[in-house]
Order: C-alpha cells, then structure tokens, then sequence
C-alpha cells in the first residue's frame, strides 16, 4: 500500500537516557527497602523500574500525524483547512517560541528534547487559537504532509 503525499507519522519517543534514568529510579527504591530483606528489595527494584519506565513510556507516546485531512497531535485533532501554511522553526526559533514569544491561547504539543518544531497559523476566525506549535524530528515531511493535505480535494 502506497501512503499518499498527505500522510505523516511519527512517534516522539523519548530519549534513550531517560530510560536509564527509570532504571536508577528502580535502583533507589530497591536501596530504600534494602533494610527490611531481600524480598521487599526485589519488590522495589521492580516496582521502581516499572513505574519510572511507565512514567517515561506514557510522556514519549505522542503521536503526530497528518491523515485524513487533519493534524492529530497528541489527543488534538485539527482540519487542515483551518490552518494557514505550516513554519518550519529550527532549534533556537523552537525555543524562542517555546518561552518568551509564546501565546498562552497556542495549542502546543512540545517536547523538549525535540529541537525543531512547527508552527502553524489558526485561520478560523471562530477558534481563539492564534496557532499551533508542534514538536517534530521531521519538520519538512510534517510540513509537506499539511501542504499536501491542504491541497487535496475535500472528499
């Protein structure tokens, strides 16, 4: 099956350290219970490891896509036709507009260890968003992909 021009996937899991990180929040739960015995120490070493890779696990789980004429980021689902053109933002645009140029009315779908983003403008004059910031490691093919669908006849 060949995916048309107007379809973007990605995953914006997060980064192999944080993973480690989840292990040492299992390690210090295990020392935690070290003085009750061997079984609680077990106990918190697994129940540790699992909650932390469930913590990281559920924060990396962001999808962005672009299907069906719509933007879906995160548990937002956006038409494309009531978006203007898409903005390519590279890492210190991300982040400028991640802080000070921000709006507090923008949707964002940002993660910080993504450094590019997108940025589109909100062209319905009904909807008080100004516009959408999404964190992207393809900001061209996410780009592309709104392009594409904006173009694509209403079905």
């Amino acid at each position: 099956m060949q995916l048309s021009p107007a379809h973007h996937d990605e995953r914006l899991t997060a980064p192999r350290s944080w993973w480690g990180i989840a292990a040492l929040v299992g390690l210090a739960c295990a020392l935690m219970l070290l003085p009750l015995g061997t079984l609680p120490l077990l106990a918190g070493l697994v129940g540790g490891t699992a909650l932390g890779g469930l913590l990281v696990s559920s924060y990396g789980s962001a999808r962005v896509r672009v299907v069906g004429g719509a933007l879906a980021a995160g548990d937002a689902r956006i038409p494309v036709a009531a978006l203007g053109e898409p903005e390519i933002l590279d890492a210190q645009e991300s982040r400028a507009w991640r802080t000070y140029k921000a709006d507090t009315r923008a949707f964002m779908l940002m993660r910080s260890y993504v450094p590019t983003a997108v940025r589109i403008e909100v062209t319905d004059p009904a909807d008080p968003t100004p516009y959408v910031y999404v964190s992207t490691r393809e900001p061209e093919a996410l780009r592309a992909a709104v392009l594409a669908a904006q173009a694509a006849p209403a079905a």
